[in-house]
């Protein structure tokens, strides 16, 4: 039997905001014997921060405190971390700050570092504080960005998972009208793309993929709208479908997500953010999934926020980032111990 190490992957968990919830849903999900059957959890973050969650939660989890992935033990009952030692032992829970601002950024930058070096195989995120980012000098919207600028990357796509579920975005955090008039048949060329090859290498052989329309009933051929699906959309499908790919539409949104959960597709196209995030969140916020879909290096993540209001309770729950972690082993390529 070949050692199981060989074939699980080193997932950088970065830490996120050190005041948030993030410490202590690592603690919680790194407490499930099962992710380490299957992956080599490495925590990029604060090791006495690990520490304090781990007090807070009464967990009898050894934090490795190790300055390269060389000294990491993978299992169970060790919490591995690279320490950056960046954060300040007292600072409170619940509140933004430019010290955990700065930690999120770096902890970032560290795991970016070990994928590119081959020393991790994919990075899954705990949330971070846009406002605290910010505070800290890092104006990027959030890890999406971050990622995308660390990795030189121009574009990238947001693809949120759920059980029964898969979306990608055309848009996301910009208005409707502002959303629409950025569609155009190159961008959604390029996203079908993007959602096709990361099916491609999670396993899919031939994906299938349903494409949004954004008017209701599809434009009812032009009753709604102004011609933007035979504009907008498809000459894009059109051009995929060229490619052999299995892609339909455009098609009305509110039968194609049914049609979706029931297993006629694999991913849903949405055109833009409440299109396509309203069905995920529906289905379960606690097991849905935010992966950025474009870069060089796997990243999934919860698809929560930093939780200020309970962080430091240890109350949150670790559900999705157990899914994230999940996804993360999915899509990543595997490497030898």
């Amino acid at each position: 039997m070949p050692n199981a190490s060989a074939v699980r992957p080193v997932i950088a968990i970065t830490m996120g905001d050190a005041a948030g919830i993030g410490p202590e849903i690592i603690v919680k999900s790194l407490s499930h014997r099962s992710v380490y059957e299957t992956a080599r959890p490495l925590v990029i973050g604060d090791a006495k921060r690990l520490q304090k969650a781990a007090a807070l939660l009464k967990s009898d989890l050894v934090i490795n405190a190790l300055k390269t992935p060389e000294g990491a033990a993978y299992s169970f009952g060790t919490i591995d971390c690279i320490d950056l030692d960046i954060i300040p032992t007292e600072l409170p829970f619940g509140e933004v700050s430019k010290e955990a601002g700065e930690g999120s950024y770096r902890f970032i930058e560290k795991a970016v570092e070990l994928v590119e070096s081959g020393q991790a195989q994919a990075i899954c995120t705990a949330p971070l504080s846009k406002e605290a980012m910010y505070l800290a000098g890092h104006k990027f919207p959030g890890h999406t960005e971050t990622l995308a600028y660390l990795t030189h990357t121009p574009e990238v796509s947001m693809m949120l998972s759920a059980p029964n579920l898969r979306v990608v975005h055309v848009t996301t955090h910009i208005g409707l009208i502002d959303a629409i008039a950025k569609i155009e048949p190159g961008l959604v060329e390029r996203t079908i793309g993007r959602a096709h090859e990361t099916l491609i290498r999670a396993g899919i052989e031939n994906p299938r993929i349903g494409v949004c329309a954004i008017n209701p009933h599809a434009g009812e051929n032009g009753l709604f709208g102004y011609g933007e699906e035979e504009s907008k959309i498809i000459p894009a499908i059109t051009a995929c479908q060229a490619k052999g790919w299995s892609v339909e539409g455009p098609l009305p949104a509110d039968t194609l997500f049914f049609r979706a959960t029931r297993g006629d597709f694999d991913v849903v196209i949405a055109m833009y953010h409440d299109q396509g995030h309203g069905p995920i969140k529906v289905m379960g916020i606690a097991d849905g999934v935010n992966i950025t879909i474009g870069l060089p290096v796997i990243r999934t993540s919860v698809d929560h926020g930093t939780a200020f209001d309970i962080a430091g309770k240890g109350i949150a729950d670790e559900a999705s980032l157990i899914e994230a972690l999940r996804q993360a082993v999915m899509l990543a390529p595997k490497a030898d111990a």
